[in-house]
């Protein structure tokens, strides 16, 4: 059961996710990624307040929680898991390993993207 609730959560999450990216960026500049940096703020905003939420005086299935969090703001923005990651660390005083955590994931996923982009433009000569 909670497989298929994270499934039906991540297919309307990422649903939502091109909905109100592209709503906010047709009302912003082409050349600069308004829409991504919305729906990541905010989603990161959404989960932070779910979390609490969840975690507090309210009793909600775990299940739902996951279908929620992983699942939904999950496919909405990745970028959710890794800022509620940070602020646990942040939370727990681990300064130095939070610190970490977002140089090494900035650094890695762009390094990763440009590693990835290249090994395709090589091999099929394609350009974007």
């Amino acid at each position: 059961m909670k497989i298929l609730l994270i499934f039906i959560g991540g297919g309307a999450g990422a649903l939502t996710r091109y909905f109100i990216s592209g709503v906010i960026q047709s009302l912003g500049q082409e050349s600069f990624p308004f829409g991504t940096l919305g729906v990541n703020s905010l989603g990161c905003f959404i989960f932070g307040l779910l979390a609490a939420i969840f975690s507090g005086p309210y009793i909600i299935a775990s299940e739902y929680r996951v279908a929620v969090l992983v699942g939904f703001l999950g496919a909405m923005t990745t970028f959710s898991s890794f800022s509620w990651e940070t602020f646990a660390l942040l939370r727990d005083s681990e300064y130095q390993l939070a610190f970490i955590n977002i140089i090494l994931t900035n650094v890695l996923s762009l390094g990763g993207v440009i590693l990835g982009y290249r090994i395709a433009e090589y091999f099929t000569g394609a350009r974007l």
